[in-house]
């Protein structure tokens, strides 16, 4: 076959190694991000966050401030634009907390209580650290425990089947566990920064975000403004993982703007991410297994307790995760969630996921301890044929794949299941494993391909590329439909007006944004085989996925994985070493090798860092946190990380016209269970709650202890 322009057409570049096509922009510099694009007579805003976590501001000492040079404005409650929060967005009821400067009240430590505009950014920090806010404080609380008063269960967050304390009664071996997992941070390299300003009639947003569409959407709604009166553009950005929706940058730029009728860029400080873009809940959360002596689960309950802000209810779905892996006779799984006076959670690299595959990962090595039958043979024990509770069909899981192909390349075969009797020199060393799951969704989008009189091809599409290689997957994908190199596509992304498409979410951007474009490319490819010359403005075909994705059929839709992981402990500092870790994923066709895998090992290395590293801390009396920045916050650096190696096996999803399910997130799941079962197969004494810090080790001793009695030592740590 040969392309509308007489040259030979060209296939396969799904499937293979292509560097990002904006890879060259980036690394010589070419390539700016929100904070750093230049506009005309921009002017420069400045948060001042509480210094309470529960009261009212008295009064705001502006006058000097605005004295200072070059402040042009100070915006607060008393003169800030309204705006409306009375109604339901595309993910649901917005935060509260977004509208900022409507009342008097401060609902957590680190709300923003003004923003001063100024030429410079150096002159608005200034007058931000001189603003002068009084108080009437009230007391707070912020102390999350497991059953504390007030925790409840929201709406759609339980499901059972089966009378579990029938069946636990009657399994031969039982566990009864409790894990918690503290508050963790998105901590991404590029913080969150906005530019607003009016033009031509129109609202213009420069931002740093997960969907444009998204944050558009939510500007209009909380602005009254005309969907198609708001554009926002984000080309470039640094790391999202959850945290880049809509936040409070974003709308207080568009305020600044409207107040000073010039551009207006805020840019957050790493402190102040720490209380304004959201972060993964702490839980707490409970785990009881009951099995036959073959190992068969005849109970599985897994409940769990998150906390949340008193005006934004957050559900971190901890116990969901049980929901697809794993059958019993009686299953019961609840999330539920207690307010405090603290900022709302949100969405963080495998939302549930993560925190919930530790528990659930954890309690299953336990059960495989208790009836002496090895880890990977208990979980291939009870593996289900169809949803354990929806019923449905799973529209693939290659699951015991995972396990086979993991097993082989870690040397599993070789272990010795005896915990703490391996050893190199001062080390105590083990092996541990866990599975992942993570959900595998497409959300409708909408794209346009056009054919250039010059034989190339350009793709809109409003997809957002958060450093995952998504515009070089479109590429390769539309490459691929039409037939031609990729070098003869160019793919502009991340234009509100480009029309509405799925966000970069849930694993859910590739297979979304995939999609709409085939579906566009292929058309576009059968008018050009008509023959005729493409005329100077292109030949445009445009898709909409929305029927399309409605009519697919209802099953479990899933990526898979088995995770690996060797450690090294030393029980005299406490110290635990990752010496390598083996990721094996059944997680769709993979478009590009190369960025696929960097995403893998990347979500690997996160698994390692929340294993041993990240624990945020709120001071009870402050209500805020003890060190809200990078030097107190710790997670892993390039000195802790080790050699990890993550591949996949075949896993096509039929229903997909490309085959793809997604990898953002399952590269997390099940990475810190396989690390904390590593370590009691080293030490022979279980670690339930993370971070598996040096003085726990060291409290827990070396004996191989039961996990009672682990667990008392991790409390008392």
């Amino acid at each position: 076959m040969t392309t509308a322009t007489g040259t030979p057409a060209v296939t396969g570049a799904v499937g293979t190694a292509h560097t990002r096509v904006e890879g060259l922009a980036k690394v010589t510099g070419a390539a700016r991000y929100a904070g750093e694009i230049p506009f005309a007579e921009m002017a420069h805003g400045w948060l001042v966050l509480s210094t309470i976590a529960r009261g009212r501001i008295s009064a705001i000492e502006e006058d000097a401030v605005l004295a200072m040079p070059g402040v042009l404005k100070v915006l607060h409650h008393g003169n800030a634009p309204r705006v409306d929060t009375d109604y339901t967005g595309l993910l649901g009821r917005p935060d509260p907390t977004i509208a900022v400067f409507q009342n008097d009240r401060v609902p957590y430590l680190g709300w923003p209580v003004a923003l001063v505009v100024a030429e410079t950014s150096e002159q608005a920090r200034e007058a931000a650290e001189a603003l002068v806010v009084r108080y009437e404080e009230e007391p707070h609380d912020v102390v999350f425990a497991a059953g504390r008063p007030g925790t409840y269960t929201p709406d759609g967050s339980a499901a059972q089947k089966g009378d579990v304390e029938a069946e636990l009664a009657a399994s031969e071996f039982v566990v009864d566990a409790e894990y918690t997992t503290p508050e963790e941070h998105h901590t991404m390299l590029e913080p969150h920064a906005a530019m607003a300003r009016w033009e031509d009639g129109r609202l213009e947003v420069v931002d740093s975000n997960q969907s444009t569409m998204w944050v558009a959407g939510e500007l209009a709604n909380l602005f009254s403004l005309d969907p198609s009166s708001v554009r926002v553009r984000s080309e470039h950005v640094g790391g999202g993982f959850g945290s880049k929706g809509v936040r409070v940058h974003q709308v207080c730029a568009v305020m600044a703007t409207t107040a000073i009728h010039r551009p207006v860029r805020v840019v957050l400080t790493r402190r102040q991410m720490f209380s304004l873009t959201g972060y993964r809940s702490p839980t707490a959360q409970r785990v009881r297994l009951g099995a036959d002596p073959d190992g068969r689960l005849r109970a599985f309950a897994h409940e769990s307790q998150n906390l949340t802000s008193t005006v934004h209810e957050f559900v971190e779905p901890s116990a969901t995760v049980g929901r697809v892996m794993y059958d019993a006779d009686a299953h019961h799984t609840v999330n539920r969630v207690v307010r405090l006076d603290v900022p709302t959670p949100t969405f963080m690299r495998a939302p549930g996921e993560a925190p919930g595959s530790f528990a659930m990962e954890c309690a299953l090595d336990e059960l495989a301890e208790q009836a002496g039958i090895d880890p990977i043979a208990l979980r291939v024990r009870n593996e289900p044929d169809v949803g354990p509770l929806s019923g449905l069909p799973f529209s693939s899981r290659n699951v015991l794949s995972c396990f086979e192909e993991g097993a082989r390349r870690f040397g599993w075969a070789d272990r010795d299941p005896r915990p703490g009797v391996r050893r190199d020199g001062r080390w105590l060393l083990g092996t541990g494993m866990a599975a992942a799951a993570f959900p595998s969704n497409a959300l409708p989008s909408t794209a346009s391909v056009t054919a250039e009189a010059d034989g190339t091809f350009t793709v809109r599409i409003n997809a957002a590329d958060i450093g995952t290689g998504a515009r070089t997957a479109i590429t390769q994908i539309a490459a691929d439909a039409l037939r031609v190199s990729p070098g003869r596509v160019r793919t502009r992304i991340a234009d509100s007006d480009f029309g509405p498409a799925g966000i970069a979410g849930g694993s859910m951007g590739t297979r979304s944004w995939g999609w709409a474009v085939t579906v566009a490319a292929d058309e576009l490819r059968e008018r050009l085989a008509l023959g005729g010359t493409v005329p100077p403005e292109g030949i445009t075909v445009r898709s909409d996925t929305t029927e399309a994705v409605g009519a697919l059929a209802k099953k479990e839709r899933h990526s898979f994985g088995a995770q690996f992981a060797e450690v090294a402990v030393d029980v005299a500092t406490g110290e635990v070493r990752v010496r390598r870790m083996l990721g094996i994923f059944a997680a769709g066709r993979i478009i590009n090798p190369l960025t696929a895998r960097s995403q893998l090992v990347g979500g690997m290395i996160w698994g390692l860092s929340m294993a041993l590293h990240e624990e945020a801390v709120r001071d009870a009396a402050s209500g805020g946190h003890v060190s809200p920045d990078l030097a107190g916050y710790h997670f892993a650096a390039n000195a802790d990380v080790p050699v990890i190696e993550a591949d996949w096996v075949d896993d096509e999803d039929p229903d997909d016209p490309v085959g793809i399910k997604g990898v953002g997130e399952i590269g997390i799941v099940g990475a810190a269970a396989a690390i904390a079962n590593a370590v009691w197969h080293a030490t022979g004494v279980r670690h339930r709650h993370l971070p598996i810090r040096p003085d726990r080790v060291i409290v827990a001793g070396t004996g191989t202890g039961s996990a009672t009695d682990a667990v008392t030592s991790d409390v008392a740590g």
